[in-house]
């Protein structure tokens, strides 16, 4: 696991509770996705979530990008978010997994 994606999303507040839905049920999409090694969804405040995951080649980053979690996310947006995801690829320094 050499790579990532980090993601924030903005939530509309009355849009908050569907967009926190969404993404607990994201993590079954990204348990079929064999180049996805890892998915941590996560909320920071009342409108703000997150998205981390890694990957062991851009081959895979790239796949995660074109796959059903990220359409979703993208449909999803004019309506229930605020502004558009901010989608980041990371390199990972360190690496620390139980």
């Amino acid at each position: 696991m050499k790579i990532g994606l980090l993601a924030r999303i903005e939530a509309k507040p009355e849009y908050a509770d569907k967009v926190e839905a969404m993404l607990r049920d994201a993590v079954q999409l990204a348990a079929e996705e064999d180049h996805t090694l890892t998915w941590f969804a996560f909320r920071e405040n009342d409108t703000t979530f997150g998205v981390f995951d890694t990957f062991a080649d851009e081959e895979g980053r790239q796949g995660h990008l074109r796959g059903r979690i990220a359409a979703a996310l993208m449909e999803a947006a004019p309506t229930m978010l605020s502004a558009p995801p901010d989608i980041r690829p990371v390199d990972l320094l360190a690496v620390k997994l139980p």
